[in-house]
């Protein structure tokens, strides 16, 4: 899938076309951030209009270096249609002394047993958490 952000600018992206078992998994080296930050991870994500098989919620789960879990299910039903939205998965604080390692992003959903379509991941997003979010 390619959308169009700008003049002649494109991003490709991830589109999900069928499936009844969806996994989605990442990992990334916290020692690449600035130390002593409090980071917020997101799924960027849209629903299209013919988005199907979604009634179960879906799992987004970030575990850190420390192997500390923090994961929550999220209802796609709700969600809005042909828009991106932000999908908060969890928050850390690097280390002063940026002591850290690999931390794992995953978005999955395999108990519903249900053909899902419609869905189009555009990113996962790691920025600094602004105290106003």
């Amino acid at each position: 899938f390619i959308f169009y952000v700008g003049r002649d600018v494109t991003v490709e992206a991830a589109e999900l076309l069928a499936v009844c078992w969806l996994e989605v998994h990442g990992n990334f080296d916290t020692t690449k951030l600035s130390p002593g930050t409090l980071y917020e991870v997101i799924f960027v994500i849209m629903l299209k209009d013919s988005a199907a098989g979604w009634e179960v919620p879906v799992n987004f789960r970030l575990t850190l270096p420390n192997r500390v879990k923090q994961e929550h299910k999220e209802n796609l039903m709700t969600k809005p249609r042909l828009q991106w939205i932000e999908i908060p998965v969890g928050e850390f604080r690097t280390s002063p002394e940026n002591i850290g390692g690999n931390m794992e992003i995953s978005m999955f959903e395999y108990e519903g047993g249900t053909w899902k379509k419609g869905l189009i991941l555009k990113e996962v997003t790691i920025r600094p958490k602004s105290s106003t979010t």
